[in-house]
């Protein structure tokens, strides 16, 4: 099995939030997850839009799991890098 972190949309038409999610690679965009490990706001304040646990990001990483290229950027907003 193949693990991807990536997005998840919850919300309704023209106000979406998302949950930052493990997933296993064949699932759909809102299948079943394998860990939540934060959430995107994009409609909320600038200080409120993205909140994530650091620790289980690193984690996965380090197991083996690809960040999307979205999450990548929102990540990097909140100047954390993946090394």
């Amino acid at each position: 099995m193949s693990a991807k972190i990536r997005l998840k949309r919850f919300g309704t038409k023209k106000r979406p939030y998302y949950r930052i999610v493990v997933m296993d690679t064949r699932a759909p965009r809102d299948g079943k997850t394998i860990e939540e490990v934060g959430y995107y706001h994009p409609i909320e304040t600038e200080d409120k839009q993205i909140l994530f646990d650091a620790d289980k990001v690193r984690s996965w990483v380090n197991k083996g799991a690809i960040v999307s290229d979205t999450v990548r950027k929102i990540l990097n907003k909140k100047n954390f890098t993946l090394k």
